[in-house]
C-alpha cells in the first residue's frame, strides 16, 4: 500500500512537472503575440503586455492569410471525409467477410501500408502527380493524404467493429435487414466513437503537413497554413510577435476541434482494442 501511494505520488509530481513544460512555451507564444515588437526586445518575456495590441494579427490577417486558412480546410476536409468513409466501408467488409482470403489479403496490404513513410515515398508520389498534370494544386495534396490516412483508420476502425457482438448482426439479419442495413443502423452508430477518432488523429496531421504542400505546390496560391508559416518566418524574420501570431492562428482550429470531440476521441481511445 505504502508503496502504491509512493508510486501515485510520483506520478502525479511527473504530470504536473510535464504540464509545466508543455504549458511555458504555449504561454510565451500567447502573450508575446499581443506585444509590439519594441515591447518584445524590451519587457521580460514572460510578463504580460503593459499595452496589448493586435496589430500582429491585423498584420498577419492581411498577408493573405485567410486565402492560406481556405486551402488549408480544402486539403484537410478533401482528404478527411473520403479517407474516413473508405477506411470504414473496408473495416466492416474486413470483419464481415472473415473468411475471405481476398479480404484478408486487403487487410495484410493495409497493414503494411503502416510500415511505409511519406518520405520514403515523396518522388514516386511527386512524378505521379506531375504525370496526372495535377501539380500545384490542392488535389495534388489531398490526393496523398487521402492514400496515407487510410492504413491507420482501417486498422482502428477494424479493431473497434470487430468488438461489436456478433449476435447483434445475427438478430438484425434475422430480422431481415441487408449488409447496408446493418452497416447503416448498426455499425456506424457503434463506432462513431472510432469514426471520431480517426478523423481528428488524421485530421491534424493533414492540417499541419508541410512535406506534402512543399513539394507538390509552387504558386502562393496554393499555400497551405504550415507552408504560409514558413513564408512568413522568412517575411518577418524579425518581428517575432508577427511571426508568433499566425501561430497562433494556425493553431486555434486544432483546439476549438478538440474541445468539441474531446469526449469521442477519448472514448475511441480507450476502447476498439480490448481483445
Amino acid at each position: 500500500m505504502r508503496k502504491l501511494a509512493r508510486l501515485n505520488w510520483f506520478g502525479g509530481s511527473a504530470a504536473w512537472l510535464w504540464l509545466l513544460i508543455v504549458m511555458v512555451p504555449l504561454y510565451w507564444i500567447v502573450v508575446t503575440s499581443f506585444k509590439d515588437e519594441s515591447a518584445y526586445f524590451s519587457q521580460n518575456p514572460f510578463a504580460l503586455p503593459t499595452a496589448p495590441t493586435l496589430t500582429n494579427y491585423r498584420m498577419v490577417i492581411e498577408s493573405d492569410f485567410p486565402r492560406y486558412f481556405v486551402n488549408s480546410v480544402i486539403v484537410t476536409a478533401g482528404t478527411i471525409i473520403p479517407a474516413v468513409g473508405i477506411s470504414f466501408l473496408a473495416a466492416y467488409a474486413i470483419v464481415r467477410g472473415a473468411g475471405s482470403r481476398f479480404l484478408a489479403g486487403v487487410n495484410g496490404l493495409f497493414l503494411m501500408g503502416l510500415a511505409i513513410p511519406l518520405q520514403a515515398t515523396i518522388i514516386p508520389v511527386y512524378l505521379l502527380i506531375i504525370r496526372m498534370r495535377l501539380y500545384d494544386s490542392l488535389l495534388a495534396i489531398v490526393l496523398p493524404s487521402i492514400a496515407f490516412a487510410i492504413p491507420l483508420s482501417v486498422l482502428v476502425l477494424t479493431n473497434f467493429i470487430r468488438d461489436v457482438p456478433k449476435e447483434l448482426f445475427e438478430s438484425m439479419r434475422v430480422d431481415g435487414a441487408t449488409e447496408w442495413g446493418m452497416l447503416r443502423t448498426l455499425a456506424f452508430p457503434l463506432t462513431r466513437p472510432a469514426l471520431v477518432t480517426v478523423a481528428i488523429y488524421n485530421g491534424l496531421g493533414v492540417w499541419n503537413g508541410f512535406l506534402l504542400p512543399l513539394i507538390l505546390t509552387q504558386s502562393p496560391e496554393q499555400r497551405t497554413l504550415p507552408l504560409a508559416l514558413w513564408t512568413f518566418q522568412g517575411q518577418y524574420s524579425i518581428n517575432v510577435p508577427a511571426v508568433l501570431a499566425s501561430v497562433v492562428l494556425t493553431t486555434l482550429p486544432i483546439v476549438i476541434l478538440y474541445a468539441v470531440g474531446r469526449r469521442q476521441l477519448l472514448s475511441g481511445l480507450t476502447a476498439g482494442f480490448s481483445r
